[in-house]
């Protein structure tokens, strides 16, 4: 894997050139647009194959990968452009793989609305360990508010990734309410039901874990949150399924703050099976511009999880999403967009920007005009940022990588993770 910084009259051909790879393949690795121009600064993400193949008559994935010790999966993330199918044509070259120098295995999971778009979900499918499905909700007399999730269970199947359910308190609105996590929290026959409900669900569609993402729990319910957790991970226990917890990104026990205090590190970290770090958000739609995911912010979050929780069950937090703000930031005034990362050097390109990198960070960036001549900033993810963040699992010695969110895919930062690890299937 080499990651090659555009500098002004590199073009797409004479980089392709330099590093004896195809320009197609650098299209489609990069996710870009046809005819889409580079940008001074830009990161491309460079895979040098090591061996190919071309497909005689009577081929399939599975035959391919068995003649070459290898598995379907990484035959779908080496070849891009089968867009997560396995239909394959006599006479087409396919990378069996390139050169690489894992720094070990790893889980990954990714979280998946419902409405995933069929292409996004084929194609994110093959990296997965874990698709998380976000989100079924929670009726006040402890039923569920289920999620149209069969096609994404029945797909994750297909590609060795176990499905974990997600339940959260967000309410129809959008947002989180601590007023039903306190209904059901404090009430024990409420709390039950739930479980119950719980279970009965996940064994019904057969689920493997249960990802517990209860946000802004307020101060006062902690010891009740803990309690819940408990319950439910016995529940979970006793019938072979996985309890996951997500937590605020803290940096120590007694910070406060109402998205952190009722999230107490050690002992849920102690109950869950795994614990998800979400670390990211530095940088937010009302906040004043910034990294999503600073690394300097991220190693700080992860060196007090280790204080708490055992390396091998947690799992760090990535973004995959970029803001895009328009300055002068007023506070209680200024709202960001939230684009693709994709979007992101598209614009750059569209508006002839040069893409700067913040080396604390380990962030790219750029500033525009827009057409009404209005002065923007957009903070985003690249193939270095994601380098730097995931170098982190291999130094601290930690479980895996959790990825927000699928919906939008995202070829340099799945392919950079794969080109560091070896992902483990099921």
């Amino acid at each position: 894997m080499v990651i090659h910084v555009v500098t002004p009259g590199d073009t797409l051909y004479s980089i392709a050139l330099n590093y004896g790879v195809s320009a197609e393949s650098i299209i489609i690795n990069n996710g870009l647009e046809a005819n889409q121009p580079l940008v001074v600064g830009q990161a491309l993400l460079i895979l040098l194959p090591r061996t190919d193949y071309i497909v005689q008559a009577g081929d399939t994935l599975q035959s391919i990968a068995a003649a070459f010790g290898t598995n379907v999966s990484a035959l779908l993330r080496n070849n891009l452009s089968l867009n997560g199918r396995q239909d394959i044509q006599t006479g087409e070259k396919l990378i069996i793989d390139y050169y690489t120098q894992p720094l070990g295995s790893i889980y990954l999971n990714g979280y998946a609305y419902p409405f995933i778009q069929d292409e996004a979900l084929y194609r994110t499918l093959p990296f997965l360990s874990y698709i998380s499905v976000f989100t079924y909700g929670i009726g006040e007399d402890g039923s569920l508010i289920p999620a149209d999730d069969s096609k994404i269970l029945s797909e994750s199947q297909n590609y060795g990734a176990r499905p974990i359910m997600v339940i959260s308190t967000l309410s129809a609105s959008g947002s989180f309410s601590n007023e039903l996590a306190a209904l059901i929290l404090n009430n024990p026959g409420l709390r039950s039901t739930l479980i119950e409900n719980i279970v009965s669900e996940m064994k019904e569609k057969g689920y493997y874990g249960l990802n517990v993402d209860f946000e802004y729990v307020l101060p006062s319910d902690r010891d009740a949150f803990i309690s819940f957790n408990e319950a439910l991970a016995n529940a979970l226990h006793q019938e072979g399924l996985q309890l996951f917890i997500s937590l605020a990104p803290k940096t120590s026990a007694q910070q406060k703050g109402l998205l952190y205090e009722s999230h107490d590190y050690r002992a849920l970290g102690e109950t869950a099976d795994r614990a998800l770090i979400m670390s990211y958000e530095w940088g937010y739609k009302y906040g004043p511009p910034m990294a999503v995911a600073p690394i300097n912010k991220v190693r700080q979050v992860l060196e007090y999880a280790l204080t708490e929780i055992p390396a091998e069950k947690i799992f760090l937090g990535m973004p995959n999403y970029a803001y895009d703000w328009e300055l002068p930031y007023i506070r209680n005034v200024t709202a960001a967009e939230n684009i693709s990362n994709l979007r992101a050097v598209q614009i750059a390109a569209e508006n002839k920007a040069e893409i700067e990198f913040d080396n604390l960070s380990k962030t790219p960036y750029f500033y525009y005009r827009d057409s009404s001549m209005n002065p923007h900033v957009v903070w985003f993810e690249d193939p270095r940022s994601y380098k730097a963040k995931a170098a982190l699992v291999h130094e601290y010695g930690i479980s895996g990588i959790n990825i927000w969110n699928t919906l939008r895919f995202f070829p340099q930062g799945l392919l950079t993770i794969s080109s560091m690890y070896d992902l483990n299937k099921f």
